[in-house]
């Protein structure tokens, strides 16, 4: 059995053969509780009985079965909403704290219903994390009536609230809201010099939607908050127009991977020229070399219109799982800084960062967590290495009856367009639904426009507008519908055939179903999986087929298209052999970022953990736990937060270069935590001695203009980003054997042999 093979029999064997008939027999009981006859306020006071009952102490696992059957009834009373067998099943498997893989259109929203409300009943609160704001608002509406009829609160947060409005919506019973901005709130409660701006209160439960995407794709994604910016100088435009002047192969190469980019023999020679700055690999040059290769990764690593597009005056990155525009996000501040000199637009530079935190250790802050989305089974080792997560598939309620076709595969793209514009032109000419998931915005545009010259009208979704692209979505089953999208717009949104209309949907269904088609495969075969389901929900009718051609960056990436050289024509390729490499490369690719992802961690954690035992620390004194007056608690917390924010700069210096201790043969992930313990064992004194020499200046005063007067305040303004997963996950990767050697003879060797000698 090979690597790849091997691989997948993990993920397959970490998929918990979970025991369904159990959760049966409990919904037979549930349903059994026949609640009909209840009058509301018998209903209502049957839940004000499980409210006490779960503030007493009563474990929730007692109350299940009689909270369940109120919700159900609750439902149809409220939206006329009855759950199905199998949305009981999940929402029994989501109280028990697994990922539960419910397919799409099978009703994920109602199913988190049952153990929001069961976990809520405690009094400490439970959030439900959604894919974003749109999804947050509207399903705390939607589902908002069952809660209130049962006595409890529900809120949704939406970013731009203000710190009452959101201090009021996280009090609620159940509280919807993205993960991002829980994280952001998170961090921005971890600088407060006062309990009164903090808006969040202890963790409890958490319900994660669409948890693939907020668990694994962007689960190593840093939030970040930070002060104030300064505009960017120049200086980033002079090594920009130096990377211009570079040719591959003649001046630099990539790693094989293409995840790395780095000058050769010639390309030094040059920037040393260009730059006047004699060897580049001298230590005091670090800050040129540090420079010229962001500005090099930006100009040959960084597509327009694929990894990022200009708007507005603005560089606005594009997210690889999905395609679409970013929101907030910003590379790691050089690569930023160089591709904003790249395309010619201002950026803004510097700004302490205060604090930061991965998704994945923010959500790790919950007692209790589990999620739900259509496609677990794929990375189920990853859930359970990262979360302790294990995956329960839910069966549909209705047998899924979707086609889904073999790849149809093409020597070129020229052909694979032509063949595209004539797969849709022909579908669309009987009536039948298109959605047509694309890999990057450029790409979106060039297939509408193709579309149009063929007389094909369609919707084009590949902006941040989520209110817009839902109600797109939302109609992208009606007759004669083309929608282009950028691979998940629309996440979370139903498509109903013939757009809930049941006429057109019978119509609809006749001609086979909504037909979804897919320009490109992607590296996890979890994504492509996303973009099937949104066809053939609840037991519709329905296709999906992918095209794709040998020159596809993935397949070039991997050298398929070497196996058929000089072959060129329009028709399709037979071969099965193709489909099979396909399909073991994306096996090969989720491993390898598995496997990134998990020394990712190994940096990551030891700075975690060193930043829960300061704000352990830290909280007390805020909450005033640790016995002082105003003045002493004003000092030290302004202290841990200055001597913090020096420990993540020094963090993120050290790890910017640990990777070249691998050319003394040591561990890279030793040396670097052994440096950041050493350095946070001196933060403790340093707080002790600032904090002693300031209370010693302020008297013991406690006056608030004085604390002002010396400095002993938060930043007049702070700023939230996300440092882009994309880039981080392909620095992991960058230091390969190759590129090691190559580093070491340029920057060690040749300051005594020069390149010939090599």
């Amino acid at each position: 059995m090979n690597l790849a093979a091997k691989l997948m029999q993990k993920f397959e064997d970490h998929v918990t053969p979970h025991n369904l008939k159990g959760y049966r027999d409990k919904v037979e009981l549930i349903r059994k509780r026949n609640l009909e006859a209840w009058d509301e306020k018998q209903l209502q006071a049957e839940s004000l009985r499980l409210k006490k009952e779960a503030q007493s102490g009563t474990p929730l696992d007692e109350l299940l079965l009689d909270a369940y059957a109120l919700v159900c009834e609750t439902a149809k009373r409220t939206l006329g909403l009855q759950p199905y067998d199998v949305q009981i099943i999940a929402a029994i498997a989501l109280h028990e704290v697994f990922l539960i893989e419910q397919h799409t259109g099978e009703g994920k929203t109602l199913s988190a219903v049952m153990p929001a409300y069961l976990n809520a009943l405690t009094g400490k609160g439970v959030h439900v994390l959604t894919f974003n704001d749109y999804l947050a608002n509207r399903d705390a509406e939607w589902m908002g009536p069952i809660y209130r009829f049962l006595g409890l609160t529900v809120n949704s947060v939406q970013a731009g609230m203000s710190l009452a409005e959101k201090r009021e919506a996280y009090a609620a019973d159940i509280t919807y809201v993205t993960a991002k901005e829980a994280g952001f709130d998170y961090l921005r409660d971890t600088i407060a010099l006062n309990e009164a701006d903090t808006v969040l209160r202890p963790f409890h439960y958490v319900i994660v939607d669409e948890a693939d995407s907020l668990l694994i794709d962007e689960a190593r994604v840093p939030l970040v908050i930070a002060g104030e910016p300064g505009s960017s100088n120049n200086v980033n435009i002079r090594f920009a127009e130096v990377a211009r002047q570079f040719k591959q192969l003649e001046h630099y190469d990539f790693d094989e991977f293409k995840r790395n980019v780095y000058l050769n023999e010639v390309g030094s020679a040059k920037a040393e020229s260009l730059l006047g700055c004699g060897n580049l690999y001298e230590s005091h040059n670090s800050h040129l070399l540090m420079s010229l290769n962001c500005a090099l990764h930006a100009e040959s690593l960084l597509k327009k219109d694929v990894d990022y597009i200009v708007r507005d005056g603005k560089i606005e990155l594009i997210d690889e799982y999905t395609g679409r525009v970013a929101e907030n996000r910003h590379l790691p501040e050089g690569l930023q800084a160089a591709l904003a000199a790249k395309e010619g637009v201002q950026s803004k530079t510097g700004g302490e960062i205060l604090g930061t935190i991965t998704l994945q250790h923010f959500l790790s802050l919950y007692p209790k967590i589990c999620g739900m989305t259509a496609t677990a089974h794929a990375s189920a080792m990853e859930f359970k290495d990262g979360y302790e997560l294990q995956v329960v598939q839910i069966p549909p309620n209705r047998p899924n009856i979707r086609i889904d076709h073999p790849h149809r595969i093409y020597t070129h793209k020229e052909a694979k367009l032509k063949a595209l514009v004539q797969e849709i032109s022909s579908i669309h000419a009987t009536g039948r639904p298109i959605l047509i998931g694309t890999s990057s915005v450029g790409e979106s545009d060039m297939l509408a426009k193709a579309l149009a010259v063929a007389d094909v009208p369609c919707h084009v979704l590949n902006a941040k507008n989520d209110v817009k692209e839902a109600e797109i979505i939302a109609k992208a089953g009606e007759i004669g519908a083309v929608t282009v999208s950028t691979n998940m717009a629309g996440r979370g949104v139903d498509i109903r055939l013939g757009g809930g209309n049941p006429t057109q949907a019978d119509v609809v269904a006749k001609l086979g179903g909504l037909y979804v088609i897919g320009t490109y495969v992607n590296e996890s075969v979890r994504i492509d999986d996303q973009l099937r389901g949104r066809s053939g929900r609840q037991g519709d009718p329905g296709a999906s087929v992918f095209f794709v051609s040998l020159e596809d960056e993935l397949i070039l990436r991997f050298g398929i298209n070497k196996a058929i050289r000089n072959l060129r024509q329009d028709e399709v390729l037979e071969e099965s052999v193709l489909r099979n490499k396909i399909t073991h490369i994306q096996r090969v690719i989720m491993g390898q970022n598995f496997h990134i992802r998990q020394e990712l961690n190994c940096y990551s954690d030891m700075v975690e953990e060193q930043r829960r035992i300061l704000y352990k620390e830290r909280l007390k004194i805020l909450k005033g736990e640790t016995p002082m007056s105003p003045s002493e608690q004003r000092v030290r917390l302004f202290y841990i937060d200055k001597f913090w924010a020096d420990h993540l700069a020094y963090a993120s210096y050290i790890r910017e270069g640990i990777h070249l201790e691998s050319l003394a043969n040591r561990n890279p992930i030793d040396e670097f935590h052994m440096q950041i313990i050493q350095e946070y064992e001196h933060i403790s004194a340093k707080i002790n001695i600032e904090s002693t020499n300031m209370l010693v200046k302020l008297g013991g005063s406690n006056d608030p203009a004085l604390w002002e007067k010396f400095g002993l305040k938060s930043p007049t303004s702070t700023r939230t980003y996300i440092i882009n997963d994309q880039y981080i996950q392909r620095k992991a990767g960058y230091w390969s054997p190759e590129t090691i050697v190559a580093y070491w003879i340029r920057k060690i060797l040749r300051r005594s042999f020069g390149w010939k000698k090599f």
